[in-house]
């Protein structure tokens, strides 16, 4: 994971996170379980590209859904992986599943 991803170990740090960003925020969730493991370990690649790509402009959150429940539960979250765009904490965009960076890459660009 790329050093540039922020992953709170509970719901406070993930709050504490988001407020403090000064610019969008991607927050993607993932989780432990057995048909999750695979599929996120694959965004996690993803997603730390996209962190390193996205310097300045984009806050990148890792979030275990088992240790931020409360925030899996307001962005509605039901699966893993997925993930949230955020700017100034409204809900720009949404969504789920294995992607590429080109498909991951074009639901940012679509809205930063």
């Amino acid at each position: 994971m790329a050093k540039r991803v922020h992953q709170p170990r509970e719901d406070a740090e993930f709050d504490f996170i988001l407020g403090m960003s000064g610019v969008p925020v991607l927050a993607y969730f993932t989780g432990t379980w057995p048909k999750a493991v695979e599929p996120c370990r694959a965004m996690d690649l993803v997603v730390g590209d996209i962190a390193d790509e996205y310097t300045g402009r984009l806050t990148v959150v890792r979030t275990d859904i088992t240790r931020c429940p409360s925030a899996t539960k307001r962005y509605g979250i039901t699966g893993a992986p997925s993930y949230v765009l955020l700017k100034e904490g409204e809900v720009v965009a949404h969504g789920t599943g294995l992607k590429t960076i080109a498909e991951v890459r074009e639901f940012l660009d679509g809205h930063l």
